[in-house]
C-alpha cells in the first residue's frame, strides 16, 4: 500500500468512523396507508444519516395494540389521533414529542374504469354495488374504515350498504380487493388510490361528513436516542414534506 493511499484512506476513516459510531436503528409503527411515501423516505434519511429505519405497516388499530402489549418500537404514526390519544393516555409517549404531521380524505373508487358519481344522501349505493362488496378496512378499528362508515352514517347510506361490506385487516387490503376486482367498489384515502392504477376515483366524501383525517406521530417512551427526535424532524423537512405530498397528503407539520 503506498504512502498516498493509506493517508487517503486514513482521512476517509476519520469521517466515516463518527458516523458508523453514531448510528443506530429505529424502529417506525406506521398507518399503512404511509407506505409510498415511508418508502421515499427511509431510503434519503438512512442515506443522509447512517441510520437505519425498521419500519412496520399495518392498521393503527393494530400498531397501537402491539405498542400497549410491549412491541419495541421508537416512532408511531397514527392515522387517527385515537389510537395516539389512547397511548398517551397509558403513559407510552414521551412527554412533549407528539405533533400533528399530515391530513388525508377519503374517496370512493372502483375497480377499472368507472363514471364518476356526486357522494350525497341521494346517491343510491346499494344499487351501484349490484350483488358485489364494498371494500373498507375494518369499520370499528382501523382509521380508514372509522372515517368511511362516519361518512356513509352522516349520508344516510350506511344501512342500506352494512350487509355488503367486505372488511379488510387495514385500508391497502381494502384497496386490493378493488383493484383485483374482488369487490366493485370500496372507500380507501385519497393517497392509497393515488398509489394504485388499477382503481379509478369516482367520488371524494365530504370532509364535514366525517371526523377531521389527523395523522400523529410522537416518540415512544420506552427508549430515549437522539436518533429519534432527528428522525422526528427530518418528518418536518423539506425532503419528507415532498415525498407526502408526492402521495397527495397534506402536510400540517412546520
Amino acid at each position: 500500500m503506498s504512502f498516498s493511499f493509506a493517508r487517503h484512506a486514513l482521512a476517509l476513516a476519520a469521517v466515516l468512523a463518527p458516523i458508523a459510531a453514531h448510528a443506530d436503528e429505529i424502529t417506525v409503527f406506521a398507518a399503512a396507508s404511509m407506505t409510498n411515501a415511508l418508502a421515499e423516505i427511509e431510503e434519503n434519511f438512512e442515506a443522509e444519516t447512517g441510520h437505519s429505519l425498521a419500519i412496520s405497516l399495518a392498521g393503527s388499530s393494530a400498531l397501537a395494540r402491539q405498542i400497549q402489549q410491549g412491541a419495541p418500537a421508537d416512532i408511531f404514526i397514527s392515522a387517527n389521533p385515537g389510537w395516539m390519544d389512547t397511548l398517551e393516555q397509558e403513559g407510552l409517549l414521551e412527554p412533549g414529542t407528539r405533533f400533528d404531521l399530515l391530513n388525508n380524505s377519503i374517496v370512493l373508487i372502483a375497480a377499472g374504469d368507472a363514471d364518476p358519481v356526486e357522494i350525497t344522501p341521494d346517491l343510491d349505493l346499494a344499487a351501484l354495488l349490484g350483488e358485489g362488496r364494498l371494500a373498507m378496512a375494518l369499520v370499528d378499528a382501523v382509521p380508514a374504515g372509522i372515517y368511511g362508515k362516519a361518512s356513509l352514517e352522516t349520508l344516510g347510506l350506511w344501512d342500506d350498504v352494512e350487509a355488503q361490506v367486505a372488511q379488510a385487516d387495514n385500508v391497502r387490503a381494502a384497496l386490493a380487493l378493488v383493484a383485483t376486482g374482488e369487490a366493485p367498489y370500496g372507500i380507501v384515502y385519497a393517497t392509497d388510490a393515488a398509489a394504485e392504477e388499477g382503481v379509478t376515483v369516482v367520488g371524494t366524501f365530504l370532509a364535514d361528513s366525517h371526523p377531521p383525517i389527523v395523522y400523529p406521530a410522537a416518540d415512544l417512551a420506552n427508549r430515549d436516542v437522539p436518533a429519534e427526535a432527528e428522525f422526528l424532524d427530518y418528518l418536518k423537512g423539506d425532503e419528507a414534506r415532498a415525498a407526502f405530498e408526492r402521495q397527495g397528503f397534506v402536510v400540517v407539520a412546520n
